[in-house]
Parts: structure tokens; sequence; C-alpha cells
């Protein structure tokens, strides 16, 4: 089985994103194959979003294996891959995407793993003319499509970002969060990698309102790795989080015990120690999102020696700008060569500009409120 007459594959199309992927697939009328390790839990997923039957489209079961990934995205343009934890589960992917010689994008939050894919695999995706993009999500791209907007501004070099959103993770994201916990974090320094102290919390101003909110470094994000070497780029931090103030108590709390009691464990028993934890805190999926209550917030403050830029960008329901990145990136693949090939981010390999206007134009983002002074 390929996947000649279907330029795009979703792999772990059965998830909440998964299934949100495939919807925006068909708003963009775009071909795909619908896949994962159980044809009836897609089939069921995808029956029940209206008007799936107006995409071509094809679901298939398919092993979790090289060899068999392979074979199903040969004739492919795009892989999006869906299914995280990606440290743990995205080298199968990321090899047969690269063997079938299709571009890759996944929606990981992750940082080791987004290091690790660009040490790994980041120049042979070049060699090939091929697109590396992990990490096109809410919580990453539409604050880095922020930090590009206040880049527009000469003389800025230092990135202050702030994450937030209104809601709770799904069960992928869930496990993804509590696999991040065992990796180190880091930021940018002039230019170099600079590692956080895991326990790191910060009460941070949210613009729009009077109250404060709790934030965590959120695993270094995406963001840090993205602008090394970005010669506009000196210094980058990024704190994340979710507005409920109970939650981030819990996570914070959370995190001390990883320190203290999971690491402590030996390596092989850490990962199954801390999935158990993950599904006690989210065993199952969390409703649809309404716009009306979950909202997001992208802040960055940019700065230079004689330059300041504050962006925002109020928007709402993250997990579907997530699915739009995600399927605007596909028909942008299918239709054209990326600005990068490699390892490359989705502002790099499409554009900020572009990127935005596809939230702004399915109601996911405001027009971005961008203060300058010099």
């Amino acid at each position: 089985m390929t996947s000649s007459a279907k330029p795009v594959v979703v792999y772990g199309a059965s998830g909440y994103t998964g299934r949100l992927v495939c919807e925006y697939l068909r708003e963009y009328n775009i071909p795909f194959i619908a896949a994962g390790r159980d044809k009836a839990r897609i089939q069921e997923v995808l029956d029940r979003v209206p008007g799936i039957e107006d995409v071509d489209h094809e679901v298939v079961e398919v092993p979790h294996e090289t060899e068999a990934l392979t074979e199903l995205f040969r004739g492919a343009k795009v892989v999006s891959n869906m299914v995280g934890p990606f440290i743990k589960y995205g080298p199968e992917v990321v090899e047969a995407s690269l063997a079938a010689g299709c571009h890759y994008l996944d929606t990981t939050g992750e940082q080791d793993w987004v290091l690790d894919a660009q040490a790994r695999w980041g120049q042979k995706y070049a060699d090939a003319g091929l697109l590396l993009s992990p990490g096109i999500a809410q919580m990453y791209t539409t604050g880095e499509i922020a930090a590009n907007i206040c880049l527009e501004t000469p003389g800025v070099d230092t990135l202050d970002i702030l994450v937030l959103w209104k809601g709770f993770p799904t069960y992928a994201s869930t496990q993804t969060i509590f696999t991040i916990l065992k990796a180190d974090w880091f930021y940018l320094e002039q230019n170099q990698y600079k590692q956080w102290d895991p326990l790191s919390t910060f009460e941070v101003a949210v613009p729009g309102q009077h109250e404060t909110a709790l934030a965590l470094p959120w695993g270094g994000t995406s963001h840090p790795v993205w602008f090394k070497d970005d010669p506009r780029v000196a210094n980058c931090k990024v704190a994340g989080g979710v507005f409920d103030r109970t939650v981030m108590e819990g996570v914070i709390a959370t995190v001390k015990l990883v320190q203290e009691q999971i690491k402590t464990l030996p390596a092989d028993e850490q990962d199954a120690a801390l999935a158990e934890i993950a599904g006690s805190v989210q065993a199952g999926m969390p409703p649809r999102e309404n716009p009306r209550i979950n909202t997001s917030l992208d802040s960055v403050h940019a700065s230079g020696p004689l330059a300041r830029v504050h962006c925002v960008i109020h928007g709402n329901s993250n997990y579907k700008q997530t699915a739009v990145l995600q399927a605007y990136a596909a028909l942008s693949l299918i239709q054209e060569t990326p600005r990068r090939v490699g390892f490359a981010s989705a502002c790099q390999a499409f554009g900020h500009r572009e990127l935005l206007g596809q939230l702004q134009a399915f109601g996911l983002a405001m027009e971005p409120e961008v203060t300058v002074r010099r």
C-alpha cells in the first residue's frame, strides 16, 4: 500500500490533534491518508468529522515500524506526525519519511527531540531537498510569529517570550509534558545554550489583564533552537503555561516530585513512572475547544541597545491553531518548495506573515498589537 494518489499522510490521526488536522485538510481540500495502529478507531474518529466525505481520503492501519511506514509514505509528499512523545516514537517516522522522500512535520513540545532531530537528520534532509520541521504548533509557532514581527524592527537582539492558554492538555500532550520533565532544558544567552534550573518559576505580567499568572520554562520550548545562529538574535528565554493558577501550582509540585523522586530511579524505570503520573492527570480526551473559553496569548518583548518592541497576539482554540498550521504547511509543501530545506521552523520555511494570515482567516488570531519604541 503506497500513498501515490494522496499527497499527505496524517500519522496518528485518531488522536485529538490528528483529527483536527484532518478537519483542516478537508477545509483546504487536500486529499490525505489517515494512518495509525488501529484502523477501526481512526475510522470512528473521522466519521464524526462533519463533511469529511467531501474530501478524498483513506484510512490505513500500519505498525509503528520504519519499513512499514516507509512503504506507506512512498508516493506522498508530506508526513504530518501526531504520535508522541516524539523522543520515544519519532525516530521511526523521521527515518521513514526521509526514505520515502517526504517532508516531515510534527507538533512536538520536546526541546530534546527538536535538538536530536536537528543533529541526526537535519543535514540528511537538506541533502535530499526535504523539510524537517518539528514543533509546528500553537504553543511554539504562534509565539515565533510574534517574535518575528518584533524582529522586523532593526536593532533588537533579545527575545523575552510568554505563551499562555486556557484549557487542559490532551492525553497525548500530557504524556509529552511529563516526558520533558526528565530532560535538560535550555535558553539562549549570547547565542550559546544555557541550562535552566528545572525548578525555575515565574510570576508574569499578563497583557490585557490586571492579574498576574504563574509560568515555567516549559521544557525550554523550541524557540531557543529556532533562533540559535540567527544573526538578529543573541538571547532568547521563554515562559509558558495555562492561565489557571491552580493547575500551574499542581504542575510545579509535580516538577518538584520528578526531580526528587523520579529522577533518582534507574533510567529504565523513569518512563513508566512518568507515564503513570501523566495518565492519572489526564486519562481521556478533553472536550472540543470553545473559542469563548479556550483563549491563547503570545507575548514577546524584544529589546536591544536602542530599540524596544512588544508584540501580543490574542487567539483562541490552541489545538485548532495547531491543526491550521499543520494543514497550511502541507498545502504549501504540495504546491511549492519551502523557503528553507533541511531543519527549519514553520516561520523559516513558510514565512511568519503568511502563517499569521492563515490563523486570522480561520478566526483563530487577532491582529497583533505592536508597540515600538526607539
